[in-house]
């Protein structure tokens, strides 16, 4: 049963406009600088930004960042993030706390009743301690807490353990924590990639519907995941990089992806497991109220949708938050459930869906639920 969800935002907010001005001015120093090699045929200059390109490629307008100013400075492209002691609280634990008390205030729970947290993102800022732990540390809960990555498919890979947890009785109350600093991941040298991420933090409760207090609550019909192998979204940042005899391309160290093929790929896969997790649970594509479906980039999620309906959804069924989000990886579907579920009735079902690098694909199909009080 989810009873509750929380959204951190962060401040600083980049518009395209800006984010194509900064990259236009690096484009142009970066290929004169390198004219000799260009005009030799040894290195193909860089394609200059535009805003046209960045709306009709993904359907993003803006992006929040941790941020502004080292993203937007063109001899940087990348946040600019204080080092900090550890001693202090860790920058994805402190991005955390709003969310997580957020959603613990919708559930109707204090910090103390949680016994179990998960964090679930593409990229942590540190092998170990978990911030899962500092983040239990810190809200004060007890029981035990641990990371886990599946790329843009963290969230819901999540809520399925969070709910075999209480289902097997490990757990009463979990939380689901996704701190996303996609903008420290993301390639802002590059037209193809400098627009697509963002930075946010949602968090979810879960807990067994005879524990809920909640008076609003979605129960979790039940959940599938999957995974197929794929080169074609990828980041090789890690800890064996120092160790390694060769020379790396600093660009193989963020995120890097061949757009197409994920398009081609991933868009049948994922209207596939949807069906196919719909049929088990013996539901009709046409029962679905709302797809709140992972904020990549909306082609993908119009044909993803349209596989499932046999049309294309609009904006009620299929609630679009990548306009001002951009993508904010696990966060995503999140962010669109958390937005966009108030005005649903007693019954009605939706399917939060993620997908991503992999490939991983991850929905959980839920019922609203509005208690009746005596």
């Amino acid at each position: 049963m989810i009873t509750g969800t929380g959204l951190f935002t962060p401040s600083a907010t980049i518009s395209n406009t800006e984010l194509v001005a900064s990259l236009t001015i690096a484009v142009e120093r970066w290929n004169a600088d390198h004219a000799d090699q260009i005009g030799r045929g040894e290195l193909a200059p860089r394609a200059t930004p535009d805003e046209e390109f960045i709306v009709k490629a993904s359907g993003i307008k803006s992006r929040y960042v941790m941020d502004k100013v080292g993203v937007l400075d063109p001899d940087r492209l990348r946040p600019r993030l204080e080092l900090r002691a550890e001693d202090r609280l860790g920058i994805q634990a402190e991005m955390s706390m709003p969310a997580i008390h957020q959603a613990l205030a919708m559930a109707g729970r204090a910090p103390a009743d949680v016994d179990a947290i998960i964090v679930g993102c593409s990229n942590l800022q540190r092998a170990y301690p978990a911030v899962s732990i500092e983040i239990q540390n810190e809200l004060g809960a007890g029981g035990w807490a641990y990371d886990m990555n599946v790329a843009c498919s963290s969230a819901t890979f999540s809520m399925q353990a969070a709910a075999d947890a209480l289902r097997a009785g490990s757990a009463r109350c979990v939380v689901v924590v996704n701190p996303e600093i996609t903008s420290g991941h993301n390639n802002f040298e590059l037209r193809d990639f400098h627009f697509i991420f963002g930075d946010a933090c949602t968090a979810i409760v879960l807990e067994r519907d005879e524990n809920a207090v909640a008076d609003s609550r979605w129960e979790v019909l039940g959940s599938k995941l999957g995974t197929k192998f794929s080169n074609n979204i990828r980041n090789d940042a890690g800890f064996l990089n120092p160790s390694e005899d060769g020379v790396r391309d600093p660009h193989d160290l963020i995120f890097r992806q061949r757009g197409q093929q994920v398009f081609k790929e991933v868009c049948p896969m994922v209207s596939a497991h949807i069906k196919d997790h719909l049929a088990a649970l013996h539901i009709d594509a046409s029962e679905i109220r709302r797809f709140w479906l992972h904020q990549a980039n909306l082609k993908m999620n119009q044909l993803i949708a349209k596989g499932v309906l046999g049309r294309i959804p609009d904006n009620d069924e299929a609630p679009v938050v990548l306009d001002e989000f951009a993508n904010t990886s696990s966060a995503g579907s999140v962010i669109a459930f958390h937005r966009h579920n108030a005005d649903l009735v007693d019954g009605d079902l939706g399917v939060i869906c993620s997908f991503g690098a992999g490939y991983s694909v991850g929905s959980v199909v839920v019922r609203k639920r509005t208690p009746q009080h005596p």
